[in-house]
C-alpha cells in the first residue's frame, strides 16, 4: 500500500504539471481533461460504490451504477486508483487503461445474463456462461502447461532437447515439474479422480485429447462458477494461455464456492507463480538467446498485470460476499 500511495503522488503531480503546461499555453479543452477531480469509495446500501466527485461510476453499457460486494474493498479501491490515475475522460473509453473497470463489467454482465435466463429445451445455461465455457474448453487441450519439449537423446550430442540449465535441469524437466505441482493440485482438491494428461508430448505435432469424462467433469465444475469467478477465469486463462494454471489461481484466492482457501494457509500460488508457469518456455529461450527489449519485457508484465487483475477480482475477506447468484 505504501509503494501504492508513492505512486498515487508521483501520477498526482505528473497531473499537476502537465495541467500547469496546458493551462500556461492556453491549450486546455474539456475534451481533453477529466472531468472530476477526486475520486474516492463509499459503502451505499449494504455495497461499495466508486465516485468520481459527486458521481457514482456507471456501466458504460447499461448505465447501472456499479456496485461491489463489501467483501472485496481491495477491489474497490483497486479500481478508484485505477481511475485517479487517468488524466482525461478520452482514457476512460479505452480499456486497457480501465482493466479492472473492464472486468468487473464482464462479471456483472454474467451476473445480469444468468438472472435473466430461462432453461428451455436444450439450452440449460444461460448464452454468455456457455459460451464462455466453449472457449475455455478448447485450451485444456492446448494449453501451455500440457505443451512439452521432447525428452533428452542420448544418442544426439547436439540436441537442443540435452541443454541443461545451472541447477542441471533440461526444459522438459522444468515443464514437467511445473506441470505436476499444478495438475496435483487440481486433480486432488477440485476434480478428483480426473485424469490430467500431456497434450504434446515429445516429438507429436498434434495435440492430444484429454481422457474420456474429463472434459465432462471439467466443464461441468466451469458451469457452477460464480461470475466473479467465471470472468476471472477467463482473464486469466486468455492471458497465460492456461487453462490450468488459470484454475488453480482462481481455486486457490476465490472467496465464492470454487474457493478451497489454500491461499489462507500460506503463499503458494499467486501471480509470480502462475507467471512463471505459463512464461516457462519463453523464460527459458530469452535466457539462453537474449531477450527483445520493449517485447518480452512488456509481455511478461502484461501477463503478470492481467493474472493479477483475475486474482484481485475473485479474492476478498469472505464477509457479506454476494455469492454465486446475488443481485447488488
Amino acid at each position: 500500500m505504501a509503494r501504492r500511495r508513492k505512486q498515487a503522488e508521483m501520477l498526482k503531480q505528473a497531473r499537476d504539471i502537465r495541467s500547469a503546461s496546458s493551462s500556461s499555453s492556453g491549450k486546455t479543452t474539456s475534451f481533453k481533461r477529466r472531468f472530476w477531480k477526486d475520486v474516492g469509495v463509499k459503502e451505499v446500501d449494504g455495497a461499495y460504490e466508486i465516485f468520481l466527485d459527486s458521481r457514482p461510476l456507471r456501466r458504460p453499457d447499461t448505465k447501472a451504477i456499479i456496485r461491489l460486494p463489501l467483501s472485496k474493498p481491495h477491489l474497490a479501491h483497486a479500481v478508484a486508483l485505477e481511475w485517479d490515475h487517468l488524466v482525461s475522460s478520452t482514457e476512460a473509453t479505452k480499456q486497457h487503461l480501465i482493466p479492472l473497470t473492464a472486468l468487473i463489467c464482464r462479471a456483472l454482465d454474467i451476473a445480469d445474463d444468468d438472472a435473466a435466463f430461462h432453461p428451455s429445451g436444450d439450452a440449460t445455461v444461460a448464452p454468455i456462461r456457455s459460451a464462455i465455457t466453449t472457449v475455455l474448453l478448447r485450451y485444456l487441450d492446448t494449453d501451455s502447461l500440457l505443451c512439452w519439449a521432447p525428452p533428452a537423446d542420448p544418442s544426439d550430442p547436439n540436441s537442443n532437447a540435452n541443454i541443461v540449465d545451472d541447477e542441471g535441469k533440461s526444459l522438459r524437466g522444468r515443464q514437467e515439474e511445473i506441470a505436476s505441482g499444478v495438475v496435483s493440485f487440481l486433480t486432488s482438491r477440485v476434480w478428483p479422480g480426473v485424469s490430467i494428461v500431456p497434450v504434446l508430448d515429445g516429438h507429436s505435432i498434434m495435440p492430444r485429447h484429454q481422457e474420456p469424462g474429463t472434459r465432462e467433469v471439467v466443464q461441468g465444475w466451469v458451469s457452477g462458477l460464480d461470475s466473479w469467478e467465471l470472468a476471472g477465469l477467463e482473464r486469466a486463462t486468455l492471458a497465460g494461455k492456461s487453462f490450468l494454471a488459470a484454475a488453480r489461481l482462481v481455486v486457490e484466492w476465490s472467496e465464492g464456492g470454487a474457493g478451497t482457501g489454500a491461499a489462507a494457509e500460506g503463499r503458494r500460488f499467486g501471480v509470480e507463480e502462475a507467471a512463471r508457469a505459463v512464461n516457462l518456455e519463453v523464460d527459458w529461450q530469452t535466457g539462453r538467446w537474449g531477450e527483445v527489449e520493449d517485447t518480452h519485457d512488456v509481455e511478461k508484465e502484461d501477463v503478470r498485470r492481467q493474472l493479477g487483475s483475475a486474482m484481485l477480482l475473485v479474492s476478498g475477506n469472505g464477509q457479506g460476499q454476494g455469492g454465486p447468484k446475488a443481485r447488488l
